[in-house]
């Protein structure tokens, strides 16, 4: 078989056959491949007189590859990339490079990465985030792993990528190892605390303001014009403003309140216990979806626990331009925990994560895409060591103007008994990081005198031990 295709891609679903039509239609030759036979004649019928060829076989894949070979493997993480890699290893030369575009754990790349040494194989882990639309016209791409593949993947996924407002690709190296990897589990954990942030304020509007979704569409239509301009606020207007053909209700609220989740903001709250990080606000929308999907229990619960008495109502447009500062202080402090995740695993794995480019790669494509970003990018392109991006003049500035709404929404939401974990953990984060002193001291002393760990002292160095009860 002649050696024609650019790049061969393993896993034909959504996003494998949408990457390979935006590979395509870039001017590359794509081969696909899948086991299941539904998926081959799927791509082989949308690919019908295109520059793409469907494989049969892992080896007939690689067998139509131009040297050295690319390929793209999108399939589900964990034992399916083993077993890729597994067919695919006695098929592959020195120099050929693998890509795992799938979202997979940051440690599974690293272990694969060595597996590999010794073969010349070069192996990639690269973020690929936008869904189906992005994988189609254009994704936000997060590769890292070994530095020798960036040069042959480089002109591949930079052309397929999104483009920012300045032209840049939104594709970048991202380092050694499971850099890329990671920096996708960090970019879904700030899409877990974003999503959460937007739907308490949803609610806020619904059980305080007594809006329907019709009034609210409007609001965060107006919302995704300013500096909350993001991706999910534009589509939270969309939806808000959907009715069931059916029943002519908001389609909103036809749908179960219970959230699904597939693990990468599980991943992002582990990964920030493992490594000491405070990311309160990104764990308390994992929570949130944990919550939800316990809808029997709480269905039962509400019968018997009680909640706060009735208040008097609350003003309508005063409180929304109120909840619209709390959602920006709160998106703020989302991110700012993100970078300082990212931080944290920068030190401990040596990566050199460039945190400028990382923002630069957002601003686009990515699901998690806002305005912000470029402040953001241009933050850490300022200051590189930049210790939080709390501190950020321009950020330090914007926390200042929303912070007093960010207290009185979550204060008006817990005398009315709305539970807006995100909100309020965002607020305690932004107070505990502003304080120069913490009750700690206390907790020392009691660690010191249940279990002689011992404490330091303010007025003196060393490690001191107390017999409390003498």
């Amino acid at each position: 078989m002649s050696q024609t295709a650019d790049i061969g891609i393993v896993g034909l679903g959504v996003m494998g056959e949408n990457l390979a039509l935006n590979l395509e239609s870039h001017g590359f030759a794509v081969a696909g491949f899948d086991l299941e036979a539904t998926r081959r004649d799927s791509f082989s019928q949308r690919t019908a007189g295109k520059r793409a060829f469907t494989a049969r076989s892992l080896a007939e894949l690689v067998g139509c590859l131009k040297l050295p070979r690319r390929l793209l493997v999108m399939v589900p993480a964990g034992a399916a990339v083993d077993a890729v890699l597994a067919d695919l290893r006695p098929l592959l030369y020195a120099g050929d490079v693998v890509m795992d575009g799938g979202n997979t754990r940051f440690g599974d790349t690293q272990r694969r990465i060595l597996d590999l040494q010794g073969t010349g194989i070069l192996y990639v882990g690269t973020g690929v985030s936008g869904g189906e639309e992005g994988a189609l016209h254009g994704p936000a791409l997060m590769p890292g792993g070994d530095p020798q593949a960036w040069p042959l993947v480089q002109p591949v996924l930079q052309a397929i990528a999104a483009r920012a407002e300045d032209g840049a690709p939104c594709c970048e190296w991202m380092g050694p190892g499971g850099a890329g990897h990671f920096v996708k589990t960090v970019h879904n954990g700030i899409e877990y605390a974003d999503m959460q942030t937007i739907c308490e304020a949803f609610w806020l509007m619904q059980e305080l303001l007594g809006m329907t979704p019709g009034e609210m569409s409007p609001v965060f239509a107006q919302w995704n014009e300013g500096p909350l301009s993001s991706y999910l606020v534009g589509i939270t207007a969309d939806i808000l403003a959907h009715t069931d053909r059916e029943s002519g209700k908001p389609l909103v609220d036809l749908i179960l309140d219970t959230a699904e989740q597939k693990g990468t903001g599980k991943w992002a709250s582990q990964i920030a216990l493992e490594l000491g990080i405070t990311a309160p606000t990104i764990a308390d929308a994992v929570f949130a979806r944990t919550v939800s999907a316990v809808k029997d229990e709480r269905v039962a619960a509400a019968d018997i626990l009680r909640g706060p008495g009735k208040l008097a109502a609350v003003e309508r447009e005063a409180f929304v331009a109120k909840i619209h500062n709390a959602l920006l202080a709160a998106k703020i402090c989302a991110y700012a925990q993100g970078f300082q995740l990212l931080a944290g695993a920068d030190r401990e794995y040596q990566w050199h994560l460039p945190f400028a480019t990382i923002a630069a790669v957002w601003r686009a494509g990515c699901i998690i895409r806002a305005r912000l970003l470029e402040d953001i990018r241009r933050a850490y392109a300022h200051a590189p060591d930049l210790q939080n991006l709390l501190v950020d003049a321009h950020f330090a500035g914007v926390m200042a103007q929303c912070q007093q709404d960010l207290r009185e929404v979550v204060a008006t939401a817990a005398l009315h008994g709305v539970a807006v974990p995100a909100f309020m953990s965002a607020l305690a984060y932004y107070d505990a990081y502003r304080a120069p002193r913490l009750p700690a001291n206390l907790l020392q002393a009691q660690r010191d005198y249940f279990g002689a760990h011992t404490y330091q002292r303010v007025d003196r160095p060393g490690k001191f031990h107390t017999r409390w009860t003498e």
